[in-house]
Protein backbone atom coordinates (compact mmCIF):
# COMPACT_ATOMS: atom_id res chain seq x y z
CA UNK A 1 0.00 0.00 0.00
CA UNK A 2 1.37 3.40 -1.16
CA UNK A 3 0.58 6.37 1.37
CA UNK A 4 0.99 4.89 4.59
CA UNK A 5 1.42 7.53 7.67
CA UNK A 6 3.53 6.13 10.12
CA UNK A 7 2.77 7.71 14.13
CA UNK A 8 5.81 5.89 16.28
CA UNK A 9 9.10 6.82 14.71
CA UNK A 10 11.77 8.05 16.49
CA UNK A 11 14.81 10.17 16.43
CA UNK A 12 17.93 11.63 18.68
CA UNK A 13 19.44 14.47 19.07
CA UNK A 14 22.85 14.28 21.10
CA UNK A 15 21.57 15.28 24.53
CA UNK A 16 19.52 11.65 24.76
CA UNK A 17 21.14 9.70 22.37
CA UNK A 18 22.77 7.34 24.58
CA UNK A 19 19.19 6.50 26.48
CA UNK A 20 19.15 4.01 24.01
CA UNK A 21 22.33 2.06 23.77
CA UNK A 22 21.06 -0.37 26.09
CA UNK A 23 18.49 -1.84 23.86
CA UNK A 24 20.91 -3.14 21.43
CA UNK A 25 23.86 -5.87 21.78
CA UNK A 26 27.36 -3.30 21.86
CA UNK A 27 27.85 -4.86 18.44
CA UNK A 28 24.40 -3.54 17.13
CA UNK A 29 24.83 0.07 18.40
CA UNK A 30 26.89 1.48 15.57
CA UNK A 31 23.77 0.55 13.72
CA UNK A 32 21.27 1.61 15.97
CA UNK A 33 22.87 5.13 16.78
CA UNK A 34 23.24 5.66 12.85
CA UNK A 35 19.22 5.15 12.56
CA UNK A 36 18.62 7.59 15.43
CA UNK A 37 20.81 10.28 14.16
CA UNK A 38 19.62 10.43 10.14
CA UNK A 39 16.07 12.21 9.28
CA UNK A 40 16.85 12.97 5.73
CA UNK A 41 18.70 10.38 4.34
CA UNK A 42 18.31 6.52 4.60
CA UNK A 43 15.13 7.17 6.63
CA UNK A 44 13.49 8.96 3.75
CA UNK A 45 14.51 6.36 1.24
CA UNK A 46 13.21 3.50 2.97
CA UNK A 47 9.99 5.37 3.31
CA UNK A 48 9.97 5.63 -0.61
CA UNK A 49 10.50 1.77 -0.83
CA UNK A 50 8.01 1.05 1.09
CA UNK A 51 5.32 3.30 0.54
CA UNK A 52 5.31 5.26 3.29
CA UNK A 53 3.99 8.94 2.46
CA UNK A 54 4.41 10.64 5.98
CA UNK A 55 6.29 10.14 9.19
CA UNK A 56 5.49 11.93 12.88
CA UNK A 57 8.60 12.23 14.61
CA UNK A 58 9.23 11.76 18.18
CA UNK A 59 12.44 11.87 20.53
CA UNK A 60 13.88 8.62 21.59
CA UNK A 61 13.20 6.84 24.86
CA UNK A 62 13.13 7.73 28.16
CA UNK A 63 14.96 10.98 27.57
CA UNK A 64 13.41 13.66 28.88
CA UNK A 65 11.05 11.49 30.85
CA UNK A 66 13.99 10.14 33.23
CA UNK A 67 16.54 14.11 33.80
CA UNK A 68 15.53 14.01 37.15
CA UNK A 69 16.47 17.82 37.16
CA UNK A 70 13.46 19.83 36.06
CA UNK A 71 14.74 22.45 34.54
CA UNK A 72 17.54 20.38 32.46
CA UNK A 73 14.77 18.46 31.60
CA UNK A 74 12.48 21.21 30.49
CA UNK A 75 15.69 22.72 28.53
CA UNK A 76 16.58 19.54 26.42
CA UNK A 77 12.93 19.16 25.86
CA UNK A 78 12.84 22.71 23.81
CA UNK A 79 16.28 21.87 22.40
CA UNK A 80 14.78 18.71 20.63
CA UNK A 81 11.68 19.94 19.94
CA UNK A 82 13.33 22.87 17.85
CA UNK A 83 15.79 20.69 16.14
CA UNK A 84 12.86 18.34 15.33
CA UNK A 85 11.07 22.06 13.88
CA UNK A 86 14.12 22.81 11.60
CA UNK A 87 14.46 19.44 10.58
CA UNK A 88 10.21 18.95 9.44
CA UNK A 89 10.42 22.42 7.75
CA UNK A 90 13.32 20.87 5.63
CA UNK A 91 10.30 18.25 4.16
CA UNK A 92 7.29 19.47 5.54
CA UNK A 93 5.77 17.05 2.94
CA UNK A 94 6.93 14.20 4.55
CA UNK A 95 7.69 15.11 8.02
CA UNK A 96 5.53 16.09 10.98
CA UNK A 97 6.47 16.34 14.71
CA UNK A 98 5.34 15.19 18.05
CA UNK A 99 6.49 17.24 21.23
CA UNK A 100 8.46 16.38 23.46
CA UNK A 101 7.64 17.49 27.01
CA UNK A 102 9.22 17.87 30.62
CA UNK A 103 6.22 16.18 32.70
CA UNK A 104 8.35 17.08 36.15
CA UNK A 105 6.43 20.55 35.57
CA UNK A 106 2.92 20.69 34.09
CA UNK A 107 2.73 24.22 34.10
CA UNK A 108 6.26 24.00 32.14
CA UNK A 109 4.86 21.14 30.09
CA UNK A 110 1.39 22.70 29.17
CA UNK A 111 3.06 25.64 27.97
CA UNK A 112 5.61 23.82 25.44
CA UNK A 113 3.04 21.73 23.87
CA UNK A 114 1.04 25.16 23.12
CA UNK A 115 4.44 26.41 21.51
CA UNK A 116 4.87 23.72 19.60
CA UNK A 117 1.54 23.41 18.38
CA UNK A 118 0.54 26.56 17.84
CA UNK A 119 4.14 28.01 16.49
CA UNK A 120 6.30 25.23 15.29
CA UNK A 121 3.25 23.60 13.85
CA UNK A 122 3.43 19.93 15.68
CA UNK A 123 0.50 17.83 15.56
CA UNK A 124 0.62 16.86 19.52
CA UNK A 125 3.18 15.10 21.99
CA UNK A 126 4.52 11.94 22.74
CA UNK A 127 5.28 11.39 26.31
CA UNK A 128 8.14 8.56 27.12
CA UNK A 129 6.20 7.15 30.35
CA UNK A 130 6.09 8.11 33.90
CA UNK A 131 8.60 11.35 34.66
CA UNK A 132 11.27 11.47 37.38
CA UNK A 133 11.96 14.09 39.57
CA UNK A 134 14.19 14.82 42.14
CA UNK A 135 11.80 16.98 44.35
CA UNK A 136 9.45 13.65 44.40
CA UNK A 137 10.39 10.55 46.00
CA UNK A 138 8.20 8.00 43.55
CA UNK A 139 7.62 8.05 39.88
CA UNK A 140 4.88 10.63 38.64
CA UNK A 141 2.29 9.44 36.88
CA UNK A 142 -0.45 11.99 34.81
CA UNK A 143 -3.32 10.74 36.67
CA UNK A 144 -2.14 12.75 39.38
CA UNK A 145 -4.39 15.73 40.58
CA UNK A 146 -1.39 18.26 39.64
CA UNK A 147 -1.57 17.20 35.93
CA UNK A 148 -5.56 17.55 35.34
CA UNK A 149 -4.76 21.54 34.19
CA UNK A 150 -2.18 19.86 31.72
CA UNK A 151 -5.05 17.83 30.16
CA UNK A 152 -6.89 21.17 30.21
CA UNK A 153 -4.33 22.56 27.70
CA UNK A 154 -4.10 19.54 25.60
CA UNK A 155 -7.97 19.20 25.31
CA UNK A 156 -8.16 22.82 23.98
CA UNK A 157 -5.13 22.31 21.73
CA UNK A 158 -7.42 19.46 20.03
CA UNK A 159 -4.38 17.25 19.73
CA UNK A 160 -3.73 14.24 21.05
CA UNK A 161 -1.16 12.57 23.19
CA UNK A 162 0.89 9.34 22.47
CA UNK A 163 1.85 7.35 25.59
CA UNK A 164 4.72 6.02 25.16
CA UNK A 165 6.19 3.20 26.88
CA UNK A 166 9.43 3.23 29.44
CA UNK A 167 11.01 0.55 32.19
CA UNK A 168 9.89 0.76 35.48
CA UNK A 169 12.91 1.97 37.97
CA UNK A 170 15.04 -0.55 39.75
CA UNK A 171 13.07 -0.35 42.94
CA UNK A 172 9.82 -1.11 40.97
CA UNK A 173 11.57 -4.27 39.07
CA UNK A 174 11.46 -7.02 41.72
CA UNK A 175 9.03 -9.27 39.53
CA UNK A 176 12.14 -8.93 36.79
CA UNK A 177 15.10 -9.93 39.47
CA UNK A 178 17.06 -12.55 37.85
CA UNK A 179 14.89 -11.99 34.20
CA UNK A 180 16.28 -9.33 33.08
CA UNK A 181 15.43 -10.51 29.00
CA UNK A 182 12.06 -9.34 30.25
CA UNK A 183 12.50 -6.04 30.27
CA UNK A 184 11.71 -3.43 27.51
CA UNK A 185 10.02 -4.45 24.73
CA UNK A 186 9.53 -8.10 25.15
CA UNK A 187 7.27 -7.19 27.98
CA UNK A 188 8.19 -4.70 31.07
CA UNK A 189 7.09 -1.82 28.22
CA UNK A 190 3.47 -2.96 27.80
CA UNK A 191 2.83 -4.05 31.55
CA UNK A 192 4.27 -0.45 32.71
CA UNK A 193 2.06 1.24 29.86
CA UNK A 194 -0.90 -0.48 30.12
CA UNK A 195 -1.18 0.01 34.30
CA UNK A 196 -0.67 3.52 33.32
CA UNK A 197 -3.46 3.83 30.80
CA UNK A 198 -5.49 2.24 33.33
CA UNK A 199 -4.58 5.12 35.80
CA UNK A 200 -6.01 7.24 33.34
CA UNK A 201 -9.15 5.43 32.80
CA UNK A 202 -9.84 4.62 36.28
CA UNK A 203 -9.01 8.24 37.57
CA UNK A 204 -12.24 9.97 36.19
CA UNK A 205 -9.67 12.15 33.77
CA UNK A 206 -12.26 11.59 30.49
CA UNK A 207 -15.18 12.53 32.41
CA UNK A 208 -13.61 15.71 33.24
CA UNK A 209 -11.89 15.89 29.77
CA UNK A 210 -13.84 13.44 27.07
CA UNK A 211 -12.16 14.78 24.03
CA UNK A 212 -9.02 13.69 25.16
CA UNK A 213 -7.20 11.46 22.60
CA UNK A 214 -4.40 9.01 23.70
CA UNK A 215 -2.63 6.68 21.97
CA UNK A 216 -0.46 3.57 22.41
CA UNK A 217 1.62 1.95 20.78
CA UNK A 218 2.24 -2.30 19.71
CA UNK A 219 -1.31 -2.80 19.42
CA UNK A 220 -2.47 -1.63 22.63
CA UNK A 221 0.22 -3.01 24.85
CA UNK A 222 -2.13 -5.99 26.06
CA UNK A 223 -5.00 -4.41 26.76
CA UNK A 224 -7.22 -5.52 23.56
CA UNK A 225 -6.88 -9.14 24.88
CA UNK A 226 -7.56 -8.11 28.66
CA UNK A 227 -10.05 -5.41 28.66
CA UNK A 228 -12.98 -7.43 28.87
CA UNK A 229 -11.99 -9.12 31.71
CA UNK A 230 -11.07 -5.95 33.65
CA UNK A 231 -14.79 -5.01 33.76
CA UNK A 232 -16.28 -8.28 34.09
CA UNK A 233 -14.41 -10.53 36.67
CA UNK A 234 -16.26 -12.09 39.15
CA UNK A 235 -19.65 -11.01 37.54
CA UNK A 236 -21.54 -12.74 39.78
CA UNK A 237 -20.72 -10.66 43.18
CA UNK A 238 -22.50 -7.09 43.64
CA UNK A 239 -20.09 -4.33 44.31
CA UNK A 240 -19.05 -0.74 43.46
CA UNK A 241 -16.44 0.09 41.53
CA UNK A 242 -12.82 1.51 43.46
CA UNK A 243 -12.39 3.74 41.41
CA UNK A 244 -13.35 7.52 40.42
CA UNK A 245 -14.47 7.01 36.81
CA UNK A 246 -18.47 6.99 35.95
CA UNK A 247 -18.14 4.60 33.30
CA UNK A 248 -17.09 0.89 32.66
CA UNK A 249 -13.06 0.84 32.18
CA UNK A 250 -13.69 -0.62 28.19
CA UNK A 251 -15.84 2.52 27.67
CA UNK A 252 -12.87 4.77 28.13
CA UNK A 253 -10.71 2.53 25.91
CA UNK A 254 -12.92 2.57 22.94
CA UNK A 255 -13.82 6.44 23.41
CA UNK A 256 -10.50 8.22 24.32
CA UNK A 257 -7.76 5.97 23.09
CA UNK A 258 -6.37 4.96 19.79
CA UNK A 259 -3.42 2.16 18.99
CA UNK A 260 -1.19 1.59 16.64
CA UNK A 261 0.63 -1.45 15.00
CA UNK A 262 4.43 -0.51 16.30
CA UNK A 263 6.31 -2.90 16.71
CA UNK A 264 3.59 -5.36 16.89
CA UNK A 265 3.68 -7.09 13.45
CA UNK A 266 1.17 -9.76 13.51
CA UNK A 267 -2.37 -10.13 12.04
CA UNK A 268 -3.76 -12.53 15.08
CA UNK A 269 -3.24 -9.62 17.31
CA UNK A 270 -4.23 -6.57 14.62
CA UNK A 271 -7.57 -8.76 14.30
CA UNK A 272 -8.15 -8.94 18.05
CA UNK A 273 -7.69 -4.95 18.46
CA UNK A 274 -9.85 -4.56 15.39
CA UNK A 275 -12.52 -5.97 17.45
CA UNK A 276 -12.18 -4.69 20.40
CA UNK A 277 -11.79 -0.88 19.05
CA UNK A 278 -12.60 -0.98 15.67
CA UNK A 279 -10.95 -0.39 12.69
CA UNK A 280 -11.33 3.58 12.53
CA UNK A 281 -8.99 3.49 16.15
CA UNK A 282 -5.84 1.53 14.80
CA UNK A 283 -3.39 3.38 12.64
CA UNK A 284 -0.39 2.16 11.25
CA UNK A 285 3.35 2.92 12.57
CA UNK A 286 6.62 1.13 12.52
CA UNK A 287 8.66 1.82 15.48
CA UNK A 288 11.71 2.74 13.49
CA UNK A 289 15.01 2.67 14.38
CA UNK A 290 14.20 0.05 16.83
CA UNK A 291 12.11 -1.87 14.34
CA UNK A 292 12.55 -2.33 10.34
CA UNK A 293 10.52 0.08 7.96
CA UNK A 294 10.32 -3.39 5.55
CA UNK A 295 9.65 -5.91 8.94
CA UNK A 296 6.36 -3.69 9.12
CA UNK A 297 5.28 -2.28 5.86
CA UNK A 298 5.50 -5.87 4.70
CA UNK A 299 3.98 -7.38 6.84
CA UNK A 300 0.95 -4.90 7.15
CA UNK A 301 0.82 -4.54 3.24
CA UNK A 302 0.56 -8.38 2.67
CA UNK A 303 -2.35 -8.87 6.41
CA UNK A 304 -5.15 -10.64 6.09
CA UNK A 305 -7.55 -7.97 6.32
CA UNK A 306 -10.11 -5.93 4.01
CA UNK A 307 -8.84 -3.37 1.54
CA UNK A 308 -10.45 -0.48 3.52
CA UNK A 309 -9.63 -1.43 6.47
CA UNK A 310 -6.06 -1.59 5.22
CA UNK A 311 -6.48 2.31 3.84
CA UNK A 312 -8.21 3.08 6.92
CA UNK A 313 -5.36 2.05 8.99
CA UNK A 314 -2.48 2.20 6.64
CA UNK A 315 -3.29 6.58 6.11
CA UNK A 316 -7.07 7.60 6.40
CA UNK A 317 -7.48 7.10 10.67
CA UNK A 318 -4.02 9.22 11.01
CA UNK A 319 -4.79 11.75 8.27
CA UNK A 320 -8.18 12.57 10.21
CA UNK A 321 -7.07 12.22 13.51
CA UNK A 322 -4.28 14.68 12.98
CA UNK A 323 -5.75 16.91 10.56
CA UNK A 324 -3.56 16.12 7.56
CA UNK A 325 -5.99 17.26 5.03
Amino acid sequence: MKGKIALEEHFAIEDTLMDSAGFVPEKDWPELKSRLLDIQDRRLRLMDEHGIELMILSLNAPAVQAIADHRKAHAIAQRANDFLAEQVAKRPDRFRGFAALAMQEPELAAAELERCVTDLGFVGALVNGFSQDERHGKPLYYDMPQYWPFWETVEKLDVPFYLHPRNPLPADSGIYDGHGWLMGPTWAFGQETAVHALRLMGSGLFDAYPALRIILGHLGEGLPYSMWRIDHRNAWVETTPKYAAKKQIAAYFNENFYLTTSGNFRTQTLIDAMLEIGADRILFSTDWPFENIDHAADWFDAASISEADRLKIGSLNAARLFKLG
